[in-house]
């Protein structure tokens, strides 16, 4: 993974909202959860759970599908693998 977008992804991770939703969004699986249902999950008000979904989406670290009238968000696996490799990599050598 790149620096930048590493940077990004952990940029956009840190803020305790977006923690939140990213971690429900990653446990939620593939089915994935609409934006009114993370923003009652992690008590934010719908305009700024609006403005995290951007920033994390900007970031690669979820992606949205249309349901009928809803947008469904997921994590996207492989920003996860991504920085799990990152992170990996910063351990010492024995």
């Amino acid at each position: 993974m790149d620096e930048k977008l590493t940077i990004m992804r952990l940029s956009a991770l840190a803020q305790q909202t977006r923690l939140a939703t990213f971690a429900l969004l990653a446990k939620a699986g593939p089915a994935g959860l609409n934006a009114g249902e993370l923003a009652a999950r992690v008590g934010a008000p719908a305009n700024t759970m609006s403005a995290h979904l951007t920033i994390l989406t900007h970031a690669g670290m979820i992606s949205q599908t249309r349901s009928g009238r809803n947008m469904l968000y997921h994590a996207v696996p492989q920003a996860i693998a991504d920085l799990e490799g990152f992170i990996a990599g910063l351990r010492p050598e024995a």
